[in-house]
């Protein structure tokens, strides 16, 4: 049994992703802390803070050192932190004319926040390029499919004649907002942590600052103005990222999963899942999992964000949250990702249907065009009461709405006009314009 699907062989490959797994398992957060534990020693040993010979010692050993996780399990589950045992191997591992610098005037939370740093700056990259990719998917849609008339609908209600141009265009704002805000949270997410064990630096006495800006600069990472041990906006910024990411794109899949329901068939996903007892379904399998990926990121965010409330300099309770959460919901977002572009590569928009859907309201979707064609005759209240009284009895015959009116009222309209759908589009099209100049832009500024 397997606690979590991010690691079950028989769920990863829907709702995890191996390539941003391996950024986020033991050997990858032992990795980095290994090369934090290197690039302290490089910098202390440039500024004579400790032995040159001894900090080339360490980062040479730190670099190549490739420590198994379970031996270290029992050190970490004494201290509720593995730095401790890491320490010891690496200290074992260079010997002991240098073991004793290992780890110079650094706390535990330095190099474990500093080494998160540093996997979070690959894996938002990775990120950042399938969301772009994704953005760019929906802006084709959005651009091929710009008189692509469909209905709006509305409480689950056909509302208005819109086009699938606008609705693909209306899926890709929020994912291009998503990209100007990973890029503003970079900064203040992407910052070296050193503080030593208070938060003062005292152990390096009046070169800790010093000491603090060279492995900032060593890592290619922000200096901050103080140590932010307690301070864990940061990582709390991060989280609620990654549920705007997987919700707005759990928008995407609820809407794909009605589109492509039997009864409504206006798109097909290209791809999905069999029943086991039904030949007829295609289960709108990654479109769903997109909705799942969604609330389960939703419901993490709150236990991510308790790990904001942290006890004085350093606290051991609200820490191990982020631990708990923000993989999973790395994880999610990494599969969110892929599948929506999966889903959205294998899109087939059936036209036909949309329009034959359009059809079949025999005019009820123009109920507005309608009212506000009459309103230029007479009141628009009782232009809708008019056309109010028309689409009762057309629900109760099969009339269209356009003749019952055209026989209620000699108001001279062009009603054959009026049947039109694509007649009532309004700013659609010049919509469509705008969003597709803000991706153009988002893509520029992000490039």
């Amino acid at each position: 049994m397997t606690v979590s699907l991010f690691d079950s062989e028989l769920y990863g490959g829907l709702f995890s992703d191996r390539e941003i797994v391996a950024l986020l398992d033991d050997r990858a957060r032992l990795r980095a802390m290994l090369d934090v534990e290197a690039a302290l020693a490089r910098v202390q040993g440039r500024l004579g803070v400790i032995p040159p010979e001894a900090a080339a010692r360490i980062a040479e050993v730190a670099e190549s050192l490739d420590l198994n996780p379970a031996a270290l399990a029992a050190g970490t589950a004494s201290a509720g932190i593995p730095i401790p045992a890491l320490v010891a191997a690496l200290r074992e591992a260079v010997g002991a004319e240098a073991g004793p610098y290992v780890h110079w005037g650094a706390t535990s939370q330095d190099i474990m926040d500093t080494g998160l740093v540093l996997r979070l700056r690959d894996l938002l990259d990775r990120l950042d390029r399938r969301l772009a990719g994704v953005i760019q998917s929906l802006a084709a849609l959005a651009e091929e499919h710009r008189s692509t008339v469909m209905a709006a609908r509305t409480r689950s209600q056909q509302a208005l004649p819109t086009t699938f141009g606008l609705k693909a265009a209306g899926w890709a704002l929020p994912l291009a907002r998503h990209r100007e805000r990973l890029a503003q949270l970079r900064p203040r997410l992407l910052v070296v942590q050193f503080g030593g064990a208070a938060g003062t630096l005292a152990a390096l006495g009046e070169r800790g600052i010093e000491v603090m800006e060279a492995l900032a600069g060593e890592l290619d990472l922000a200096v901050p103005p103080a140590p932010w041990h307690s301070q864990r906006d940061g990582i709390a910024e991060l989280a609620a990222w990654f549920a705007l990411v997987t919700g707005s794109l759990g928008k995407i899949g609820e809407d794909l999963v009605l589109l492509a329901q039997s009864e409504v068939g206006e798109i097909a996903l290209g791809f999905g899942g069999s029943s086991s007892t039904l030949p007829q379904k295609t289960n709108p399998v990654a479109a769903e999992a997109l909705v799942t990926l969604a609330r389960f990121n939703a419901g993490l965010l709150t236990p991510a964000t308790e790990a904001l409330v942290q006890a004085q300099e350093r606290g051991g309770a609200a820490w191990p949250l982020e631990w708990l959460t923000l993989p999973q919901m790395a994880a999610a977002t990494g599969a969110a990702l892929r599948l929506a572009a999966e889903t959205l590569n294998g899109l087939v928009v059936d036209k036909a249907r949309m329009t034959a859907n359009l059809e079949a309201s025999r005019g009820l979707i123009l109920a507005e065009a309608a009212s506000f064609a009459l309103a230029e005759h007479m009141p628009l209240p009782e232009a809708q009461s008019l056309v109010k009284a028309a689409c009762t009895e057309v629900g109760l015959s099969s009339h269209h709405l356009m003749d019952l009116l055209a026989e209620k009222t000699d108001t001279p309209l062009d009603w054959a006009s009026l049947r039109d759908p694509a007649d009532y589009l309004g700013s659609a099209d010049r919509l469509v314009d705008r969003v597709l100049a803000v991706l153009r832009a988002t893509a520029d500024r992000n490039s």
